[in-house]
């Protein structure tokens, strides 16, 4: 018998701008994505622009019932997807909601209880509406939590007969590195104080506290967790001093959780306030807001990093969204993110050990250049035998993990269909198991097909995870 619980959520992830497409259709706003033709580091446009890839996405907002029937053939349990803000309050300081963008989500919602397949659904996940980034400066502004709590409890009011898993923010931690996409500040991130910063991801941390007060009181029966970035950080030699620089780095991300989980800050967070002159301001009441803590911690994990004191060797990795000194013993993808499947279990035992609450892994996956090929029966495919074993040893790791007594809900792979990427804007990096034929330039057909990952994970999923230990 495997290790992995009979009622394990095996399922896929997605985000609503990498995807969807019909930006202006129905009645949406502009999000943030809709002029970031060029991913996390390109420059942003004043108005959406014909080269951004997210504009038409690979059009599931067209094609959904057709790629929720290819899950289903897989055998998801769960498909974690977003609902893009802008849909539901075009602008976001709006005082109703828009009912096509309502509706576009009730009816994806019931296109995968047809199949019984369970949403999972961020509420903000990188898709601020625009106008609440250039009018407030987003997070920045504490006029954010009222805007955002106006969103959920419309989407909860809606949902909440049809959804019980709900994430709060995406990986709420990369505001340290993306403030725009991931907070929807305008400001600059080069004029960006510390203090602006802090004060924003204290806004977020009631907001989301908020979110998951209201989750319970409108949806007992509902689960409500954070999501994080994870980036497990090892030291780059055993000098005390790289390990206390690890420790220091990892305190960094792990605060986000540590917060959600124990509805206070650390005292760690607290001395580097303190020491580089952040003032929060609280308002009356956030302190409470805080304890409304989360059901479950979800997480994405992709690659670890190291950290050393010595300033000479600072060398940061290239693909890396949060920096990091790369490790010398592991291999690295064609985006440079090191490849390193017993971090996972290295993460979700720490995650475990620290909060003692069930985990989510809710990103995984590799990122490649795929090639469609003709089979030997006339079926166009891709043989991507690299992503299989990239999956294959980390689901390894995780049932390690399980065994190890770590109590983890589900897993959901990254873009389980090809969509376009977050960090670089480019469809060419691909993650899925069904392969989208659009091309960078925006020709293609949009057909999908199934790549011989497809098979494989229906597999896994079939037997609950034996399969994994036969090659």
């Amino acid at each position: 018998m495997g290790a992995f619980p009979k009622d394990f959520l095996w399922g896929g992830a997605v985000a609503a701008n990498q995807l969807e497409g019909a930006y202006n259709e129905d009645g949406k706003g502009l999000s943030i994505q809709d002029v970031m033709p060029h991913g996390i580091r390109g420059a942003r446009t004043a108005e959406p622009t014909e080269d951004n890839m997210k504009l038409v996405g690979i059009d599931f907002y067209h094609r959904y019932k057709e790629d929720i029937k290819l899950f289903a053939e897989m055998g998801f349990k769960v498909f974690r997807t977003s609902i893009a803000w802008s849909r539901i309050f075009p602008m976001g300081d709006e005082t109703e909601p828009n009912e096509k963008g309502l509706q576009f989500y009730d009816d994806l919602f019931d296109e995968c209880h047809k199949y019984g397949i369970e949403p999972l659904v961020t509420i903000s996940h990188y898709e601020t509406p625009l106008h609440l980034a250039e009018e407030y400066d987003g997070w920045v502004n504490r006029k954010m939590i009222e805007f955002y709590e106006r969103y959920v409890r419309a989407i909860f009011d809606r949902y909440k007969d049809k959804v019980k898993y709900w994430l709060t923010f995406n990986e709420i931690n990369s505001i340290l590195h993306a403030p725009f996409m991931s907070g929807g500040i305008n400001t600059p991130a080069d004029q960006l104080s510390e203090q602006d910063l802090y004060q924003a991801i204290h806004h977020e941390l009631v907001a989301s506290a908020l979110a998951t007060k209201i989750g319970h009181e409108m949806m007992p029966g509902a689960k409500i967790g954070c999501m994080v970035l994870s980036m497990p950080t090892y030291p780059l030699t055993p000098s005390p001093d790289d390990v206390i620089q690890a420790m220091e780095d990892d305190h960094k991300n792990l605060a986000f959780a540590d917060i959600h989980v124990r509805g206070k800050y650390p005292g760690y967070m607290k001395r580097y306030m303190r020491e580089h002159g952040i003032e929060i301001h609280f308002e009356p009441g956030d302190e409470e807001i805080l304890k409304n803590t989360v059901d479950f911690v979800s997480f994405s994990y992709y690659m670890s990093c190291c950290a050393t004191a010595d300033p000479e060797k600072q060398e940061r990795g290239t693909g890396n969204l949060m920096g990091g000194v790369p490790n010398p013993t592991l291999n690295a993808s064609e985006w440079g993110w090191q490849i390193d499947p017993k971090g996972l279990r290295y993460v979700l035992n720490q995650f475990y050990d620290r909060y003692q609450i069930p985990l989510f892994i809710v990103e995984n996956g590799l990122g490649a250049v795929d090639q469609l090929v003709t089979d030997e029966l006339g079926n166009k495919t891709v043989n991507d035998d690299y992503r299989i074993d990239y999956l294959r040893e980390h689901l390894l790791q995780v049932e390690e993990a399980i065994k190890d007594g770590v109590e983890v809900m589900g897993y959901t792979t990254w873009g389980c269909i090809d969509v376009v990427s977050a960090s670089t804007a480019e469809l060419k990096k691909r993650y899925g198991f069904i392969y989208v034929d659009r091309n960078d330039d925006g020709t293609g057909t949009l057909n999908r097909y199934k790549k011989k990952s497809f098979d494989w994970y229906k597999e896994v999923i079939k037997t609950n995870g034996e399969s994994l230990n036969k090659k």
